[in-house]
């Protein structure tokens, strides 16, 4: 047996390095659910292709600011976990104090994503080293059959360090600060604002971009960098990746010259620089708000073929509001509604062709404002919590001194006095009519002692008392 008690295996998704994040403290109006990535079995027996790559945080800085961000990493989880501590120390140690404007909030969020992106690269400086030292060790003009067959160890090495290097994340962060809300994002996490219009209906808006190639801004930009968009369109990833912006993964940004489709551009094709939005007054007409992973919408999108995902998540997370007890209730509610949908939509037919036969990590944030939750989980109130079991409420009089007498019989019920003018309630271990007895009250004699002061007495008389019995 071991000396001492060994600690538990981590589970996939969680991590053995502590996060300073860890200890701000949690935004109580804030829940999050989440489900790992999985490969539909023809058994059935739950498979996952790779360890869980979402994180989240959701805090609570002081009264006023609040910070919530879900990061979607891909190629392993160091981009989304450097990203999930750096972030809100560049938001929230200092760069908010004297910020009063819309625009110099949006100013800090801007700075804080690059200064991620720069500091993850810094981090990553003596894996590129290594890259380009064994780059240099493989002769020039040798394709990669070639290269392989000649230096296969160093070959494998390169393959795992790209690998390495390729790590990045998707990365939607929400600001609550002075009672106004802003939302910055890269790649394709969602932020969803659910309010109501001047009709008390509930609507539905998309505060982030998706940073993918259905976007039209985003392949304009790529095209006035000197890319083919329309072999661009063709495809379905740039690179080792389908977003045009993200945080990490150096192939294709300082590597990008390596990928064919992405070598013609003047210049990195692929940033970090965020789409921002807000500042938004937080009135009444704000009910909550949703931050997403890739992973939920598209699960949804792909099962059912909707156009509308974003209504369909809203008018499910309604729903469980109606009938979960917490916030955390909710996303997980909704999150498992979409896990079962895209489940059954895979398994309902073998030769389905609508759907992958998989599905990537779910994450959702659900950040409430004014939203009714009916079923909420309530703290007790102090005058409801009893600590003693038995409970004594009514005050105890007992007779006097000179009323108890050495010639009694038995007990009798007015050996104590109970009355009281007071009414209140006592402890359930009594039944309703008894009488609680005060432990140090005096009672009765029940012993008579009569017949042996009579003996004694005769014995004395008689001369046959024993020695050592003196009256």
């Amino acid at each position: 047996m071991p000396a001492r008690a060994e600690r538990p295996s981590l589970m996939s998704f969680q991590d053995a390095q502590h996060s300073w994040t860890d200890d701000l403290p949690v935004c109580k109006q804030s829940g999050v659910g989440f489900s790992t990535n999985q490969i539909y079995r023809e058994d059935g027996y739950r498979q996952e292709e790779h360890p869980f790559e979402d994180r989240s945080f959701h805090c609570r800085y002081d009264d006023s600011t609040f910070l919530y961000g879900v990061f979607d990493g891909h190629e392993g989880t160091k981009a989304a976990n450097f990203a999930l501590q750096r972030m809100a120390a560049e938001i929230l140690l200092g760069q908010l104090n004297g910020k009063t404007t819309d625009e110099e909030v949006k100013e800090v969020l801007r700075q804080a994503f690059i200064t991620v992106e720069r500091g993850y690269l810094d981090s990553i400086g003596d894996l590129l080293a290594e890259r380009t030292s064994l780059q240099f060790d493989i002769p020039d003009g040798l394709n990669s059959y070639e290269a392989y067959q000649k230096f296969p160890h160093l070959v494998n090495k390169l393959n795992s360090l790209n690998c390495e290097i390729s790590a990045g994340t998707s990365a939607v962060v929400a600001l609550i600060y002075g009672g106004r809300l802003y939302v910055a994002n890269v790649g394709d996490s969602r932020a969803l604002l659910c309010k109501t219009d001047s009709n008390q209906v509930l609507r539905v808006v998309q505060l982030s971009a998706d940073h993918d190639l259905r976007n039209e801004d985003e392949l304009l930009r790529l095209s006035q960098l000197g890319l083919d968009i329309e072999s661009i369109r063709q495809g379905s990833h740039l690179g080792n990746q389908e977003n045009t912006r993200c945080l990490g993964n150096y192939l294709v940004k300082g590597g990008y010259r390596e990928f064919e489709e992405l070598a013609s551009a003047t210049a990195e094709p692929i940033i970090a620089e965020p789409e921002i939005s807000g500042g938004i007054e937080l009135d009444d007409s704000c009910r909550f708000l949703l931050l997403m992973s890739r992973g939920l919408y598209k699960s949804l999108e792909e099962a059912t073929k909707s156009d509308q995902v974003n209504k369909d998540l809203a008018q499910m997370a309604v729903q469980q509001f109606r009938v979960q007890s917490t916030l955390t209730g909710v996303a997980q509610a909704v999150v498992d509604k979409v896990v079962r949908i895209h489940h059954d939509s895979n398994m309902s037919n073998s030769q389905n062709t609508l759907t992958t036969g998989k599905r990537d990590d779910i994450t959702l944030l659900v950040r409430n404002f004014n939203f009714p939750l009916p079923h909420a989980l309530k703290s007790p109130t102090i005058p409801s919590v009893r600590f003693n079991p038995v409970v004594q409420t009514a005050p105890i009089t007992t007779l006097p001194d000179e009323d108890y007498s050495s010639t009694g019989t038995g007990a009798s019920e007015d050996n104590v006095d109970t009355s009281t003018t007071e009414t209140s309630t006592t402890s359930d271990i009594y039944p309703p009519d008894a009488k609680p007895l005060d432990r140090n009250a005096k009672i009765k004699p029940y012993v008579d002692f009569t017949e042996y002061f009579q003996n004694v007495e005769r014995r004395r008389l008689e001369g046959t008392l024993p020695e050592g019995i003196d009256f």
